[in-house]
C-alpha cells in the first residue's frame, strides 16, 4: 500500500505554450453577421427620422401663423408663435380644454388598469387552469378581434342611450374594460413565463386559485403587464370614433374637444396644430418616466424566459 502510495503520478501538461517572444498575437476574428452593418444603422436613421418629422412638422406649422401653411417659401426653422397658439387653444371656450385633458387622463388611466387586470386574469386561467372547453373558448376570443367595431356601434349607442349613459364617461370606459388582444397576449406570455412546477408548489402550501394568480401570476407578468399597459393608454388616449358618437361638447375627451377647431369656415392650421402637440405631450412625459422601466421589464423578462 505504501509503495502504491508513494509512486509518483504522472501528470499532463494541457496549458498551450507560451508565445515566442516577438511573436504577433491574433486578434480574434468577428463572427460574420454577428453586428449589424451600415444597411440596417441606414434603416434605423430612416425610420427614425420618418418617425419624427410628423411631431417637426407639427411645431413648425404651430408656431407660425395663420398663413405658414400656404407660404410657398415657408422656412423650416419654427417660429415664436406656439405659446400663443396653445394659449388660444387653452382658453377657448368651445375647445373646453381642461375638462377634456381630465376627461383623457381619467379613462385612458382606467381603461389600461382595468384591461391589465382582467386580460391577465384571463391570460392565467387560459394558460395555466386546465377546464373543459379552454381551447375553444380562447379561439372564440381571439376570432372576435376580427370584427369590426362599426358593426358595434349602433347597438352599443342604443343601449346606453337607454341607460342613460350618453355623454358620460362610462359609456366609453366600460365597453374597453378587456380586450380580446390582451387576453391572447397575456395567454401567449404566461404559458412560458410561469412553469408549472411553481404552480404546484404553490398549491401544495395550501394557496388557493386566486392567491396563486395574486402572488406567482402577477409578478411573473410584470413585463408584459407593463407593454400592454402602456399601449392600451395611447390607444384609449388617441381614440375619437366611438367618443365622438357617445360624449356631448360639454364633456368630450382631448381629441373629440380638437375636432372642435376645425368645425369653422376658416381653418387655422397653425390652432390646430398647436393643440395637436398640446395632446401629444402627456404621452412624450409617459414614454419618457415609463420607458426606461418597460426597457427593462421587457429585457429581465426576456433573460428569464
Amino acid at each position: 500500500m505504501s509503495v502504491l502510495n508513494e509512486q509518483a503520478v504522472p501528470v499532463v501538461d494541457d496549458a498551450l505554450p507560451a508565445p515566442k517572444k516577438g511573436a504577433r498575437t491574433r486578434r480574434p476574428r468577428h463572427v460574420k453577421g454577428t453586428r449589424p452593418g451600415w444597411i440596417v444603422y441606414a434603416c434605423l436613421a430612416a425610420v427614425l427620422v420618418g418617425s419624427l418629422f410628423p411631431f417637426y412638422w407639427s411645431l413648425l406649422i404651430g408656431s407660425g401663423d395663420s398663413y405658414t401653411i400656404r407660404d410657398p417659401n415657408m422656412s423650416w426653422i419654427p417660429g415664436g408663435n406656439f405659446l400663443a397658439n396653445a394659449a388660444k387653444v387653452v382658453n377657448d371656450p368651445a375647445v373646453n380644454f381642461w375638462v377634456a385633458l381630465w376627461n383623457s387622463i381619467i379613462s385612458s388611466g382606467l381603461i389600461a388598469i382595468s384591461v391589465v387586470f382582467f386580460s391577465t386574469l384571463a391570460g392565467w386561467a387560459f394558460a395555466k387552469l386546465k377546464f373543459k372547453g379552454s381551447s375553444w373558448l380562447l379561439v372564440f376570443v381571439i376570432a372576435t378581434m376580427a370584427v369590426p367595431t362599426q358593426l358595434g356601434v349602433v347597438p352599443l349607442y342604443i343601449l346606453f342611450s337607454d341607460l342613460g349613459w350618453t355623454g358620460q364617461l362610462g359609456a366609453i370606459i366600460v365597453p374597453a374594460l378587456v380586450s380580446a388582444f390582451g387576453v391572447f397576449w397575456m395567454t401567449q406570455y404566461l404559458r412560458q413565463a410561469v412553469p408549472d412546477e411553481l404552480i404546484e408548489a404553490a398549491r401544495v402550501d395550501g394557496a388557493s386559485s386566486f392567491r396563486t394568480f395574486l402572488t406567482v401570476g402577477l409578478p411573473a407578468a410584470r413585463p408584459a403587464a407593463a407593454m400592454l399597459a402602456l399601449f392600451t393608454f395611447v390607444s384609449a388616449w388617441n381614440n375619437f370614433f366611438w367618443p365622438f358618437i357617445v360624449l356631448d361638447r360639454q364633456n368630450p375627451t382631448l381629441p373629440v374637444a380638437l375636432s372642435l377647431l376645425q368645425s369653422n369656415y376658416f381653418i387655422d392650421y397653425s390652432i390646430v396644430l398647436a393643440g395637436v402637440l398640446l395632446a401629444t405631450i402627456p404621452l412624450l412625459i409617459l414614454f419618457v418616466f415609463a420607458g426606461k422601466q418597460l426597457v427593462s421589464g421587457i429585457m429581465q423578462g426576456a433573460v428569464k424566459g
